[in-house]
């Protein structure tokens, strides 16, 4: 299974947003998050990088 982790990069640090995430849907400007377990959550970002071998999604302020 390729499950992400989702980081979000502010003033040069990095927190992390969320954990098995399987699902990034954009839309008009907002990225909706899916994990496997369901949880959802919809942030005001872009996407900077998304690493597929360390499974990393990072994003930042759009």
């Amino acid at each position: 299974m390729c499950l992400s982790k989702v980081y979000f990069e502010r003033g040069g640090k990095k927190e992390t947003l969320l954990d098995e995430v399987a699902s990034v849907i954009v839309d008009d400007g907002k990225l909706q998050l899916k994990t496997l377990f369901g949880e959802q959550k919809e942030i005001k970002a872009r996407i900077k990088q998304i690493d597929l071998v360390a499974h990393s999604i990072l994003l930042e302020d759009s």
